[in-house]
């Protein structure tokens, strides 16, 4: 019988293994980098387009918010540019309705009928005078009530005073400022007009 020695083939054997296994694992490592690497520059890529996008997006919003800025200053402009006409306006008309006030009485006043003090509030008129009798102050109102730019004449107080070396009914009434219907209308379409323009 022939004695074998296995051993250096056993030896052999396991060296080859484990040269393998060395190949193995260095070649599965070169693919796990290779793989983590693509993933890294995948995702890398991804993070960059996405930050551009946001970058875009940020400089798109801010000119967006500045537009709005604008926008609300125009309309800030807008409102005290109306509010000053609105008040020029009321100059105007208060000023022409001084003077029609003023015409307005002395073509309503009847005879035996003097004014003594007329104070203007807004559209409230109140007026003092002396009349020769309480007929006369009748007639008075009447006539303001008859005018088309004054309405709802209300007497306050009527009382005999004396003026001069004589006695006379001292009244006081109140009465409103107001416009013919026409020129109201009118000032109505004038003001739509204008509330409608900063819409449009």
């Amino acid at each position: 019988m022939i004695p074998i020695n296995l051993l250096p083939h056993r030896a052999e054997r396991r060296k080859t293994l484990q040269q393998q296994f060395a190949i193995l694992a260095v070649l599965t490592a070169f693919i796990g980098g290779l793989a983590w690497f693509m993933g890294h520059s995948v995702l890398e890529r991804r993070i960059t387009v996405q930050n551009q996008r946001n970058t875009f997006l940020e400089t798109k919003i801010s000119e967006v918010d500045k537009k709005i800025d604008e926008i609300k200053k125009l309309k800030l402009q807008t409102q005290a540019l109306l509010a000053r006409k609105r008040v020029v306006e009321t100059l105007q008309s208060s000023r022409t309705e001084s003077v029609r006030l003023l015409d307005q009485l002395v073509r309503q006043l009847p005879e035996g009928v003097h004014l003594k003090t007329v104070k203007q509030k807004g559209h409230a008129v109140s007026v003092v005078g002396y009349a020769t009798s309480n007929a006369r102050v009748s007639t008075l109102m009447r006539n303001l009530d008859a005018s088309p730019w004054l309405e709802s004449p209300k007497l306050i107080e009527i009382k005999a005073s004396k003026v001069g070396k004589s006695t006379m009914n001292q009244f006081s009434l109140s009465v409103n400022l107001t416009r013919p219907k026409a020129q109201k209308n009118a000032g109505k379409a004038r003001a739509g007009k204008a509330r409608a323009k900063p819409n449009a």
